[in-house]
């Protein structure tokens, strides 16, 4: 499942509600950037939707959900955990197969830290820590991404290199984004998030960046 079609989307925090209610309706195809100042309910839109789409979203959360103790392959794999039997998994731990380690190796190359696979997170810059969760993400093959600033740590080329990789890889992905030059480069539907509801929705074609800068 790439698409869906959800209503109802509210969270409260505190007694005081700082999302929705709001419908988001998404399109087979569609690469979605979520813009808004911080604290306008992007991250907590991404967290809304993951729950309701579950298994069939590969997700990038903000905090990035790294095992420090573990090497950077062992994180990686764990996009696949909930897909594999307990002893596939419980072996992996201790003699990963050669298909998982190729695979999993070749989403490091794209990512240029095929020379990490080894090295545990907790030893990781915090751009190199941002994009083991990206190959993680890219490891599940779900065709819908969903990702809360996946490339906020990446400086400008890397972070245009990881957004194409994102781009390509993904049916279909919903994308929180600072950046409103990256969300335009990259993705093909704005959906801008202020004080808890959706101020705009057009396609990329239709803005330029002062349409998305009122927004901050």
């Amino acid at each position: 499942m790439s698409a869906f079609d959800l209503s109802g989307l509210t969270a409260s925090f505190g007694g005081e509600r700082v999302l929705g209610p709001l419908a988001l309706r998404v399109q087979p195809g569609e690469k979605v950037a979520l813009v808004g100042k911080s604290g306008a309910g992007k991250s907590t839109l991404i967290r809304l939707i993951h729950e309701r789409v579950g298994r069939a979203s590969a997700l990038v959360p903000q905090e990035l959900g790294l095992v420090n103790a573990l090497p950077v392959f062992h994180n990686v794999f764990m996009g696949r955990l909930d897909r594999h039997a307990t002893w596939y998994s419980l072996l992996t731990l201790v003699r990963p197969f050669r298909a998982d380690r190729e695979a999993v190796r070749a989403l490091l190359a794209d990512l240029h830290l095929a020379e990490k696979l080894w090295t545990p997170a907790a030893a990781l810059s915090g751009g190199q820590r941002q994009r083991v969760a990206i190959a993680r993400a890219l490891y599940r093959g779900a065709p819908l991404l969903l990702a809360d600033e996946p490339v906020s740590a990446l400086d400008g080329p890397m972070a245009h290199q990881v957004m194409a990789l994102l781009r390509d890889r993904f049916e279909t992905s919903v994308i929180a984004l600072h950046d409103v030059d990256l969300a335009l480069a990259y993705c093909n539907r704005i959906v801008g998030i202020q004080d808890g509801g959706i101020a705009l929705d057009a396609g990329a074609d239709r803005l330029s960046a002062s349409d998305i800068m009122s927004l901050y």
